[in-house]
């Protein structure tokens, strides 16, 4: 088949694959927002996204097309090494038209990954996982319903290094989606002196829109969790207690972390 065959058909899959991961980042930032001005109804997408068959659908395949992207950036990279041999150790004048970003694509790819796989250990790993396997994760020595976005919010963002290895991703994130985000439209024929200038400058717009957000949630999230919001805020102790009723009737018992329930008696 020509789409594995082909170095034009491997890109193409990059490019399809790349669309679908730009969208899905897109989506998450959105989504993540809801957190920034209403807390309890983030709690609420993420009980409508938890261990239903449409999210798990949506799950598994998202994950094969990070792995079909992944796997065909590794192919691509190698073929393009054998392809150029001991050229690429010679010393050569960088054309203008070549980015930083382009030359360091599977760099800035590699960062992504070990950040995505930290952001899976601490969200996802707690929240879908858990609910897979129908046991519930552990916050602050309490466990804790998978559906409380907000608690694990609260435990990831109450330590120094978390917003400090997201910014990092992000920034990384931000590099690999703008080169990708035209270049992916190159592969599809879109490259002549028209159309490629305008999707550059959309790509750069888009990317650092959705960045931008990230970052300002990663800010926002840890103040927030160093102030102990999300867990004193009546509002979301109630849904707390809600969700641990949904979940204790399904055989698992949870109980809210100490801190919320003192510091929520203490506001009542």
């Amino acid at each position: 088949m020509w789409l594995k065959s082909s170095s034009i058909g491997r890109k193409l899959i990059m490019a399809i694959t790349g669309v679908c991961l730009v969208l899905f980042v897109t989506f998450h930032a959105v989504m993540n927002g809801v957190a920034l001005f209403w807390p309890s109804a983030y709690n609420a997408i993420c009980a409508f996204l938890g261990a239903n068959w449409y999210a798990l659908i949506a799950s598994i395949g998202l994950a094969a097309l990070f792995v079909i992207h992944i796997l065909y950036a590794l192919w691509l990279t190698v073929q393009n090494r054998r392809a150029r041999g001991t050229d690429r150790y010679a010393v050569t004048s960088t054309p203008k038209q070549v980015e930083w970003a382009s030359k360091n694509m599977l760099v800035l790819g590699i960062v992504v990954v070990a950040f995505l796989i930290i952001h899976l250990i601490q969200f996802w790993a707690k929240m879908q996982l858990a609910e897979i396997l129908h046991c519930p994760a552990v916050v602050d020595g309490a466990t804790v319903a998978p559906q409380s976005g907000t608690l694990f919010i609260q435990a990831a963002f109450s330590q120094w290094w978390t917003p400090v290895v997201y910014i990092i991703g992000f920034v990384a994130l931000w590099f690999h989606m703008n080169h990708g985000f035209w270049s992916m439209f190159q592969t599809a024929g879109w490259d002549n002196d028209t159309w490629l200038p305008r999707l550059k400058c959309i790509g750069a717009w888009w990317t650092s829109i959705v960045v931008a957000l990230f970052i300002a949630q990663a800010v926002v999230f840890t103040v927030q969790a160093n102030r102990g919001t999300y867990l004193t805020c009546p509002e979301l102790q109630e849904q707390y207690m809600e969700f641990n009723a949904e979940i204790a009737e399904h055989g698992m018992e949870v109980v809210i972390p100490a801190a919320a329930c003192s510091d929520c008696s203490d506001n009542n």
